[in-house]
């Protein structure tokens, strides 16, 4: 009998494998304390059942954040090393798993040297959703339920378990799955680190990085050419790449969508500024910013940040450019501390899924990896506190808010 994987292009597909031995460790999962306790398994209490996972999957959903790789390592070598199972990688989200011949075996050395890359090597996608699954029927666009399809291609492929990587939306959809009956843990992904069930998410930090880098650059020209310079970063609902990026890049003012302002408070405090002789002034903008009234009605007709500096130049006669970065703050190389978070959330996922601690995710809490319910992270938003220690730091050194 041959025995060999099957390819399709470089890919190993899912083969048939030799059940691996229960002589490793385990873990059990405590719902109520929300923890993970690994012990040896020839030292396993009673009511310590062996898992009975031999294949586990791998998907990243969403936009990409530096750091995805660096789980996907993790959870790989975890598995094989720690448990001896066989991992699935799952292409584009759970898209994947609408055609899984595209799905290809993890192995160490499909991981290996991933660690410093940026993005997924899994591929992702923010519009996948197998309840809302759109296609084209007689020539219109028709939404059908393909969860069903998704879960038996998943037993198809022998996955026993699928570790989620992602944000809100992503895991939304994996807990919805698990009450389908599919075996999933998540790792929360943004770097909008907006998350409240996790203290830190990574991505951010490498985010945080790009941002401040691009600020000190662009201080240069803005002192050299006297100008207002509005730099627009992102942060959809909550502030904390502008608020954090800003003070550590040493911005003047700063808009969040956490705080209402207005464009004459905005250029009163470039006014203040030209007056006690500086005649530059650096503004970051989060994506997300609530916009007053009268430039509401313009909000879809370009950037923000193109519709705050023209309000900006008109109102304080100054020389305006705008600055969007865009995409840039999601590439790159994650940073240390994102590589260690993302390599212990892979390998704690892996120990979640160990313990049977389904529909549940992991996330740092202080200096320790914990576990939460999903069906209580999901639609939590971790927003900037307006009179918190950071917002208050940052008025006590002179940055507005324009408020």
């Amino acid at each position: 009998m041959n025995d060999r994987a099957p390819y399709i292009g470089d890919r190993r597909l899912l083969a048939p494998r030799p059940l691996v031995s229960c002589d490793r460790p385990t873990a059990k999962y405590d719902r109520k304390g929300g923890g993970i306790s690994v012990a040896s398994a020839g030292r396993l209490n009673n009511d310590q059942p062996m898992s009975d996972i031999r294949c586990i999957g791998i998907a990243t959903g969403g936009g990409d954040a530096p750091g995805l790789n660096a789980v996907i390592r993790a959870a790989t070598r975890a598995a094989i090393i720690k448990y001896g199972w066989k991992v699935i990688g799952i292409p584009d989200g759970f898209d994947g798993l609408i055609w899984p011949e595209k799905s290809f075996e993890l192995t160490m050395k499909e991981v290996s040297g991933i660690l410093p890359r940026g993005g997924t090597i899994l591929g992702t996608t923010n519009r996948g959703d197998p309840f809302h699954y759109k296609t084209v029927e007689k020539g219109k666009e028709v939404s059908r339920d393909i969860s069903g399809e998704v879960i038996a291609n998943a037993a198809k492929l022998g996955i026993d378990a699928i570790i989620s990587i992602g944000g809100d939306g992503s895991q939304k959809i994996g807990y919805e799955l698990f009450q389908k009956g599919l075996k999933i843990v998540g790792v929360p992904k943004t770097i909008d680190n907006d998350l409240s069930a996790t203290q830190v998410t990574f991505g951010f930090d490498t985010a945080l990085h790009t941002v401040t880098d691009a600020i000190d650059k662009i201080h240069t020209t803005a002192a050299s050419h006297h100008r207002v310079m509005v730099v627009e970063v992102m942060g959809r609902d909550c502030g904390w790449i502008a608020l954090e990026a800003g003070i550590a890049g040493g911005a003047h003012v700063i808009l969040i969508p956490e705080i209402p302002f207005t464009v004459k408070h905005v250029c009163r405090c470039i006014s203040e500024r030209e007056k006690s002789g500086r005649h530059f002034t650096i503004v970051v903008v989060a994506e997300g910013v609530k916009l007053p009234p009268e430039l509401k009605e313009n909000r879809r007709a370009s950037p923000i940040a193109n519709l705050i500096g023209n309000a900006i130049a008109a109102g304080s006669k100054k020389e305006v450019r705008i600055s969007v970065l865009g995409h840039i703050q999601r590439g790159g190389t994650p940073s240390p501390f994102d590589r260690i978070l993302a390599t212990r959330f892979g390998v704690a996922a892996v120990d979640l899924i160990a313990a049977g601690g389904f529909g549940m995710m992991v996330a740092l809490h202080g200096d320790s990896i914990i576990s939460v319910d999903v069906a209580h992270a999901i639609g939590h938003l971790k927003s900037v506190d307006p009179k918190g220690e950071l917002v208050s730091a940052a008025r006590a050194i002179g940055i507005g808010f324009g408020d």
